[in-house]
């Protein structure tokens, strides 16, 4: 089960004592990520089993049938009905649908990110027109599950939730606008945006939409402003550590290939810059190149030699520490525990 399934599942079990909901359950609905965790996989397989532990199984209305047994099928059919009325149980079926949107605006734009660049196409890459076509494919793709994501946002008739989302998808546009824009390609040399701008970049790319869904997630639970600020503050940094733990593995794993290459605008690789200054990072480059192409295993030594490691895993951890911070105003319960120990998966380096 990937994390963002998990996260997605965990404030099913938690919702069905009663009808009372924590907001901590509803930062639960919307916390989505992709991708897995820096820790070895024992210690990350920890994590999520103790996760699903309390998750158990799904809620959603379609799939309630399919996982229970044909004894207990009709609680699926009963909870159904309940659609259209007051039932306490329809909330925790709004956070889902938020989740859920949350996902299909997320899922968008990696299937918008697979579009290729046709002009940057070798023969050995496949016939043109084969290539023309997927791409056609993948931009209707994504702009049909943005239309769904838009009809769901609808669905829910809530002005707020409509502008957090909505001004959430501006930021990831504009976010994944400038990082096209400034990554650089392995025979160019890396844009000096410096560590200030690098964050603001990250957080329109990739902190935006979880920040906001989570604030999102309170204003649908009509908690007041403060507990939407809590909210917003640990999806934010969440976020943001789970970015530069990312960014931080073609540095710190044990078995790294000489052929992986890595982003020069990574966070490493900008503090690196930044302690280094501008002209002795040219130079360094240059000494990485090879026959006009970079030597990544070189540049990374390079920069493993570095402060800029170091300085990113101190910065990961000030991250983490404040989404720990957020949690820490909430009551503690297993959903608390859970997304704690989410951070730690992330922000934990030995």
């Amino acid at each position: 089960m990937s994390l963002r399934q998990l996260l997605l599942r965990l404030p099913c079990y938690l919702g069905a004592s009663g009808p009372q909901r924590g907001p901590l359950d509803t930062i639960s609905s919307v916390v989505s990520w992709r991708g897995q965790s820096s820790r070895s996989p024992a210690h990350w397989n920890q994590v999520v089993s103790e996760a699903e532990k309390i998750v158990g199984y799904p809620t959603s209305f379609m799939s309630l049938r399919c996982l229970l047994s044909d004894e207990l099928s009709n609680i699926a059919m009963q909870v159904r009905k309940l659609v259209g009325t007051q039932h306490p149980l329809l909330t925790t079926a709004s956070q889902r649908s938020l989740a859920e949107i949350t996902e299909l605006i997320h899922t968008a734009l990696l299937v918008h990110r697979g579009i290729v660049n046709l002009d940057e196409l070798q023969s050995s890459d496949g016939p043109l027109k084969d290539m023309q076509f997927g791409n056609k494919i993948a931009i209707l793709s994504g702009d049909f599950l943005l239309a769904n994501a838009c009809n769901g946002l609808a669905l829910l008739q809530n002005t707020k939730v409509v502008e957090l989302l909505a001004s959430a998808l501006m930021d990831l546009v504009q976010g994944v606008y400038h990082e096209n824009s400034t990554s650089a390609k392995e025979n160019h040399i890396t844009d000096d945006i410096g560590i200030l701008t690098w964050k603001e970049q990250t957080f329109l790319s990739h902190g935006a939409l979880l920040a906001k869904s989570c604030q999102a997630a309170m204003e649908l639970a009509k908690h007041d402003a403060e507990v939407q600020d809590m909210a917003f503050q640990y999806g934010k940094h969440m976020a943001m550590s789970h970015k530069i733990n990312s960014d931080l593995q073609p540095f710190i794993k044990e078995k790294t290939s000489d052929s992986l290459t890595f982003n020069l605008n990574s966070a490493p690789v900008v503090l690196h810059q930044e302690f280094l200054g501008r002209d002795l990072w040219i130079k360094q480059i240059r000494e990485a190149q090879r026959k006009g192409r970079l030597d990544y295993a070189k540049l990374r030594e390079t920069i493993k030699a570095g402060k800029g490691v170091t300085s990113a895993i101190d910065l990961c951890r000030y991250h983490g520490n404040k989404a720990l911070e957020a949690l820490e105003s909430f009551p503690p319960s297993e959903a608390r525990t859970a997304l704690e120990n989410i951070v730690f998966a992330v922000t934990r380096y030995s």
